[in-house]
């Protein structure tokens, strides 16, 4: 089971009184809660929930649109300014759950429970098993995300720490709260959470691949579609529905923000995504059919119409290091794939990418510059050598033209680090989190990148003759072999 999260700094936080645990449906005891209108201010039919007499008619049998007495387009007879008692948050997690049907087109086949812990509570949690990583810190420092003052272990609790605002796991939504006095909820994360409860009860899934490229892919179906439901309530919000006010989100100031773009992709790119395919099927069914074939990299996300045809290439990258340095692994991976938004994230983040590129959509961040677009493929490999650590990392482009500039903007990048040029395509960056030597080398459509803790140390960790290893035939998107050896890719 997949943990679904809400990070409060891209979406509006979802805050309960700390300790309160709710289930949909069940209520209180004795209680009486009518809700009346329609939500438009016409007098319309009304619904009497506990122990009054129904005026609207309830379904003779559960239906979209209509959860536990309650109707998507009810008022409901509520007072927010002092905060929701039990009976009054029952009605609105109720009518949520309606109005998700509603938008979504699909029926929650059980109820929603509703924990709140405060942040104190999440920290002790653990919830993400955070642990120091010798391969992860490899393949972020690879990024100039991570440097070697910290983990990224450490560089990821403290941006989960600070900024999850509920996530939901295996049929309960867990909601990060601050220490209050009254009980007031997001109207906004708490669509984005039910949405994921009805698809963890609705829909099954090809399940994350084993890369970070391809679990951020995959993320961006639920998560797109979550907001995509979001965005689709809040029209409503504004338009025909009375709803509760939205509560301002709350978040650590201080996170960083390189790794938090690669996280948060999914939820801004990802409802473009979805919005793309409910278009083509002019309904929900190719984003159904999407659950058993998911993205298959952050470039098909980032660029929806390359979704699902333009597969990522396979990037061969084999082992010439000399006996000395060996290949570090993690929970079974050797190797790893950091994609195209990782490339966006490093660049952007160490000033490459001017800043207001991320900012020019309204709508959402823009993931896509130039010296990204084109990616095709990469792989990481971390090394180590008494307790000194290196790293190779192969990327693959659709042309060479990508793969100059590509080259160029690692360049610069370096270059925003002090690194001197030692000759033959190799750096030095003497001071700083990065201090170390570097190799960059571009082959037609392939940008090599070796790093090592001196210059000396490059050849060893990655010999550039390939002496050491055969170099296997790389395999193009559709698996066949290319003629010159490099990955041929589809146009």
């Amino acid at each position: 089971m997949r943990i679904r999260v809400v990070l409060a700094m891209g979406i509006a936080a979802l805050l309960l009184t700390a300790g309160c645990t709710y289930e949909a449906g069940l209520p209180a005891d004795n209680e009486t809660a009518t809700t009346t209108g329609s939500g438009t201010g016409s007098e319309a039919p009304t619904t009497t929930v506990g122990d009054g007499t129904d005026v609207r008619p309830d379904p003779p049998a559960d239906r979209i649109g209509w959860e536990n007495g309650v109707w998507y387009d009810d008022e409901l007879p509520i007072t927010e300014a002092d905060g929701l008692d039990d009976s009054e948050l029952r009605l609105v997690v109720d009518r949520a759950m309606a109005r998700v049907e509603r938008v979504r087109d699909l029926e929650f086949e059980r109820n929603v429970s509703v924990e709140v812990i405060t942040r104190e509570q999440y920290r002790e949690r653990n919830v993400f098993d955070f642990r120091d990583d010798p391969f992860e810190n490899q393949v972020y420092e690879a990024l100039f995300l991570v440097g070697e003052d910290t983990s990224a272990a450490t560089a990821f609790e403290s941006l989960y720490g600070g900024s999850v605002a509920g996530y939901y796991y295996d049929g309960q939504i867990v909601v990060v709260g601050d220490d209050s006095t009254a009980v007031t909820v997001d109207r906004g994360t708490l669509a984005h959470e039910l949405t994921h409860a009805l698809q963890d009860q609705q829909l099954g899934s090809a399940g994350p691949g084993r890369t970070t490229d391809r679990r951020t892919a995959y993320q961006a179906l639920p998560e797109g579609e979550a907001n995509y439901v979001l965005d689709r309530y809040e029209e409503r919000c504004a338009s025909e529905w009375a709803c509760i006010a939205p509560v301002n989100s709350t978040s650590s100031g201080q996170y960083n923000r390189g790794l938090f773009l690669t996280l948060f992709l999914p939820y801004s790119d990802g409802p473009d995504l979805v919005g793309e395919l409910v278009e083509r099927g002019e309904d929900w069914t190719a984003v159904n059919d999407a659950w058993s074939d998911p993205p298959a990299s952050t470039e098909q996300v980032i660029h929806p119409e390359k979704y699902p045809d333009e597969e990522p290439a396979v990037v061969d990258l084999p082992d010439r290091s000399d006996g000395e340095w060996e290949v570090v692994s993690s929970r079974g991976r050797a190797a790893d794939t950091v994609g195209e938004a990782g490339v966006f994230a490093m660049l952007w983040a160490n000033g490459v990418v001017p800043k207001e590129n991320l900012f020019d959509d309204a709508d959402r961040y823009n993931y896509s510059h130039p010296a990204s677009a084109g990616w095709g493929g990469d792989t990481v490999r971390a090394y180590e050598r008494d307790g000194d650590y290196a790293y190779v990392w192969r990327t693959v482009w659709d042309t060479e033209r990508d793969a100059r500039e590509f080259r160029d903007a690692y360049r610069e990048l370096l270059a925003s680090k002090g690194a001197v040029e030692r000759g033959d395509g190799r750096y030095r960056v003497e001071d700083g989190n990065f201090a170390d030597a570097f190799r960059v080398q571009r082959t037609g459509d392939t940008v090599t990148i070796v790093n090592a803790p001196t210059v000396a140390d490059l050849d060893d960790v990655y010999e550039r003759g390939g002496s050491r290893a055969g170099v296997p035939t790389p395999l193009t998107r559709e698996g066949s072999e290319s003629s010159d050896g490099r990955p041929a890719l589809a146009p």
